[in-house]
């Protein structure tokens, strides 16, 4: 296994051009990206409702559009507080692999996993649906 740096960057509070409009200054955003790759590190972490659910298409077109899919490493949420139905989990899991622009996450963590919040994920089993995705290399198949 590769030895992976300690830093990771996070993508909820992204600089903003106008916050009530939810316009991400991209050009910034995009040397953040450059500087982060430059100083040889790797690791994104974005969720579905970060920047009013709108972090995943900024993430793609600041690293995703920009860099080899082998050049870095993804990591992104199931919400956890918005299931509602078993099938909530591929719904989700689908429109977040699109948004981001990606066959694949490297990481894909449970968003917000409190005691209501587990019940949720065994009700609907969610950790059934992400043994199938890990099974499956985190792909569509």
């Amino acid at each position: 296994m590769e030895n992976l740096k300690k830093l990771g960057f996070g993508c909820m509070r992204l600089p903003m051009l106008d916050m009530e409009n939810n316009k991400v200054d991209m050009e910034q955003f995009c040397k953040m990206v450059d500087t982060f790759m430059a100083k040889g590190f790797k690791y994104f972490d974005t969720a579905y409702m970060y920047h009013n659910y709108q972090s995943e298409l900024f993430v793609k077109e600041a690293l995703v559009k920009r860099y080899p899919r082998e050049s870095f490493l993804l990591a992104d949420k199931l919400p956890t507080m918005q299931l509602k139905s078993i099938e909530d989990n591929k719904r989700i899991f689908d429109e977040q692999l699109e948004k981001c622009g990606v066959d694949y996450f490297d990481y894909y963590l449970l968003h917000c996993l409190d005691v209501d919040n587990y019940a949720k994920v065994k009700e609907f089993k969610s950790m059934d649906f992400l043994r199938q995705m890990k099974a499956e290399g985190l792909k569509l198949l």
